[in-house]
């Protein structure tokens, strides 16, 4: 059937966020003059990068596996949905998002939308990837959670 997630596929999107993530911040870096900001948007650029190197490794375990799901349809159309609501699967789009930043405010704001949007794919990851794996995921949800937990402390100080 052509209109449904593999595991494997559904990991490749995890690939992708994170590379758009990371030149999302990459981006940040150069056009932000604060201070604060830069080093946290360096910290995270640097962070999706391990992000992406955990995903292939994950890659390589998830090619053939699927979820044991009894309602496969129902889990597949949610991944769709997430996928297409998320504003890092597409490609080339953290550089192209970050270009109409204006500030470094909304530029917390919208790192702030893209790790939440994360945080609930990763969790929607976690059915595909075997369950001996699963812990990596849970362990890159913890670590978004501490990006987002970074990210509401800056848009606090920049007030």
């Amino acid at each position: 059937m052509g209109n449904i997630f593999s595991g494997s596929e559904i990991v490749e999107l995890g690939i992708q966020i994170e590379k758009n993530g990371r030149d999302f911040y990459g981006a940040l870096v150069k056009q932000s003059k604060n201070q604060d900001a830069i080093d946290i948007f360096k910290f995270l650029a640097a962070q999706e990068e391990k992000h992406i190197a955990t995903f292939q490794g994950l890659l390589n375990s998830t090619n053939k596996y699927e979820p044991p799901e009894n309602y496969q349809d129902e889990y597949v159309a949610y991944m769709r949905s997430l996928a297409a609501e998320c504003i890092f699967t597409k490609e080339k789009t953290g550089e192209e998002i970050a270009k109409r930043i204006k500030n470094e405010k909304e530029a917390v704001i919208k790192g702030i939308e893209f790790e939440k949007d994360s945080i609930v794919f990763y969790d929607g990851i976690k059915k595909v990837v075997p369950a001996d794996e699963q812990k990596i995921i849970d362990e890159l949800i913890l670590e978004e959670q501490r990006h987002l937990m970074q990210l509401v402390e800056l848009k606090r100080d920049l007030k």
